[in-house]
């Protein structure tokens, strides 16, 4: 049976993400050779500032392959890239190869990149076939995208919710609604984001660590809006174990992993915490709570995944009332044990 483009670019895709939660503010790229139908070689961009997919791919050809090299056809799941950053150009390591024909699942939005990849292949002669699984190839770098096009990160809301609509009790105690498995699967998500943002209530009254001590990966930066400055270093989010962004109208000050980033109260909250990231580099938040700064971010319509997870056994006579998403449709759900389901949604079109 011969492959087609589009098997060869599905393995691109599942070697990309591997990557996930290591490469950004760079986008997930997966690449793969290919001689009469036999990869010979392949790769993923592994890590921030190391060699990309392309570069990994060619050199992990093994030496009895190395002839055939001129003679495959490269498919790469993001258009190359054509100019020098952290590491030389990959476009112009393909053309150093001979490589004759390269298939590119989707184009590169990032305005170094653009187009310039695809036309430096094609005027050294190769032949180039473009949006090979388009879709698929986007979606796995919406964070990329989305940086890049709308100037502000990627921002996914999440929050748990009593089958009743309920993100806490009256009493001072926290809340624990979600199971054992649905926190480890949490904390693997905040393994794949940038950063993770609550409000001070939150810090407060739970008392967050806002790591992913249950899973492996970078810890994100934690974001918090704490306007008044009214968290005192007995609480974890000032333990100084991870890179901390204060939010507030009071002060601006640096000292080691802690910022204090002082707003201005006249302009929009929302608007001058996601231009601070974006001029930061911070690619991707996910929004934890509470539900006033939930809220917020849905009033402002800057959103573009919602994961609200639902203990369909767990039910309170009273306590706070769980955000509610407008302008929002359910992609899909997922049952997590007996008790909990995931509800993912994504803004209406």
């Amino acid at each position: 049976m011969i492959n087609t483009h589009e098997t060869f670019m599905d393995r691109c895709l599942h070697l990309a993400l591997l990557g996930v939660g290591n490469v950004a503010p760079n986008p997930l790229v997966g690449s793969v050779l290919v001689y009469e139908n036999r990869i010979i070689g392949e790769g993923y961009h592994k890590i921030f500032g190391g060699p990309h997919a392309e570069v990994n791919c060619i050199n992990n050809v093994a030496e009895s392959d190395n002839i055939y090299i001129s003679q495959s056809t490269l498919y790469v799941s993001l258009e190359p890239c054509s100019h020098t950053g952290k590491t030389p150009p990959c476009s112009s390591f393909i053309i150093e190869h001979n490589i004759p024909r390269v298939v590119i699942g989707c184009k590169d939005l990032f305005a170094e990149v653009n187009g310039n990849g695809i036309a430096a292949l094609k005027s050294a002669g190769i032949n180039v076939s473009v949006n090979v699984l388009q879709n698929e190839c986007t979606d796995i770098n919406k964070r990329f995208f989305t940086f890049h096009k709308h100037k502000r990160p990627y921002i996914i809301l999440k929050w748990a919710q009593t089958f009743n609509g309920l993100i806490a009790g009256n009493g001072e105690n926290r809340l624990m609604i979600s199971n054992e498995l649905t926190n480890r699967m949490v904390h693997h998500w905040r393994s794949e984001e940038s950063a993770i943002m609550v409000g001070s209530n939150t810090v407060m009254k739970d008392n967050p660590q806002l790591n992913n001590r249950l899973w492996s990966g970078k810890q994100p930066i934690r974001l918090v809006l704490d306007g008044k400055v009214n968290i005192s270093f007995n609480y974890h989010v000032l333990d100084g174990s991870q890179p901390t962004v204060i939010f507030n109208y009071h002060q601006h000050m640096k000292k080691n992993n802690l910022v204090y980033h002082k707003l201005n109260k006249l302009s929009n909250v929302i608007n001058q915490v996601l231009n601070y990231a974006y001029e930061q580099n911070i690619q991707s938040i996910l929004v934890e709570g509470g539900a006033a700064l939930i809220n917020q971010f849905i009033e402002n319509n800057c959103w573009d995944e919602a994961r609200v997870i639902t203990n369909k056994d767990l039910y309170l006579s009273q306590g706070l009332a769980a955000p509610v998403l407008t302008n929002a449709e359910l992609t899909h759900t997922e049952n997590i044990l007996s008790s909990d389901i995931i509800s993912y949604y994504r803004p209406a079109k």
